[in-house]
């Protein structure tokens, strides 16, 4: 058997070095990965299911409802104080 000369051993350490990072990167890149899946996961909160969301978006239009209506009564007893039909609130004190 023959000594391998310089440039042969040159050779081989070159190619198990680019060998050696390319597998280190890969591996390196693949924790990365890894970790901001986990962590996007961990941020994205849990979508309720249709069925979940039903009772929820029920009550909330129940309380939308119900504002509106509060509105709109707050809105016709303003309308009837500027147009005179319903004596004013401090009105009604003075009288008593």
């Amino acid at each position: 058997m023959s000594v391998p000369n310089a440039q042969t051993i040159r050779r081989y350490v070159l190619t198990i070095s680019v060998a050696a990072i390319t597998a280190t990167g890969a591996w390196y890149g693949a924790g990365l990965k890894t970790r901001q899946e986990l962590k996007q996961k961990r941020k994205s909160p849990v979508e309720p299911t249709p069925k979940d969301m039903i009772p929820q978006l029920e009550d909330a239009r129940a309380r939308l409802l119900q504002k509106k209506l509060t509105i709109e009564k707050k809105i016709e007893e303003l309308l009837a104080k500027q147009q005179g039909l319903a004596p004013a609130k401090g009105a009604e004190r003075q009288r008593e």
